[in-house]
């Protein structure tokens, strides 16, 4: 079960420290070509609302956090288009097969306890041709920053609500049956490197075909 500082104050905290400049610039890079409904895992306070291009019509959110969706209550009632919000984890989603065209995931797949079980039900959810757009971060290809991942992930789980630092994005995606169509790598300016080594891309289901 999660503390009351995992519940109510980590929350809060998020909210604030992933709503930055740059941050902002990564959630515009990734969502600039979604379009129509769209699935979005780890929707916390809705942060990514007000960086959708006017091309989606509907997102729906998923978060299990309660003070999350409380915070998201603003950004919701400004948004152009509807918003649904759904508070389950994305380890089990509450969907038919093939129900949307494009998933969503920005700063997402470093917390979720089981990333391959979730992985494998975003590919469920997308419908044939569907794309999954994200932008995360995670391991580095530098040896060096790589040791400090590791070694720093115990203390950065324990304070960030189980965030890691060191899951290889892209390897955890492609294990899941998803083919990477784009895919660009680079440091988050002015993050230090142990946390801040992105990947930003759009993935496919492997055999389904493109639009």
């Amino acid at each position: 079960m999660a503390s009351f500082y995992e519940r109510r104050v980590l929350p809060h905290i998020i909210n604030l420290a992933m709503d930055t400049k740059v941050l902002k610039e990564e959630r515009t890079r990734c969502l600039q070509d979604v379009k129509g409904v769209v699935l979005e895992i780890g929707f916390g306070t809705g942060l990514n609302l007000p960086h959708y291009p006017p091309a989606v019509t509907k997102v729906v959110g998923l978060d299990p956090s309660e003070t999350s969706a409380r915070l998201a209550k603003k950004r919701i009632a400004a948004s152009p288009f509807r918003v649904e919000t759904i508070g389950l984890s994305a380890e089990k989603l509450p969907i038919p097969d093939g129900s949307f065209e494009t998933i969503v995931s920005t700063f997402t797949l470093c917390t979720i306890p089981d990333v391959s079980g979730a992985l494998l039900e975003v590919q469920r959810a997308l419908a044939p041709g569907g794309r999954f757009y994200f932008v995360e971060h995670g391991l580095s290809e530098e040896p060096a920053v790589e040791r400090w991942q590791h070694r720093l992930n115990p203390i950065n789980r324990k304070v960030l609500g189980g965030c890691n630092l060191n899951r290889p994005i892209v390897s955890l995606i492609e294990q899941a049956g998803f083919e990477i169509e784009r895919l660009e790598k680079s440091y988050m300016k002015d993050a230090p490197k142990f946390a801040g080594f992105l990947y930003r891309g759009v993935a496919r289901s492997a055999g389904t075909v493109g639009n």
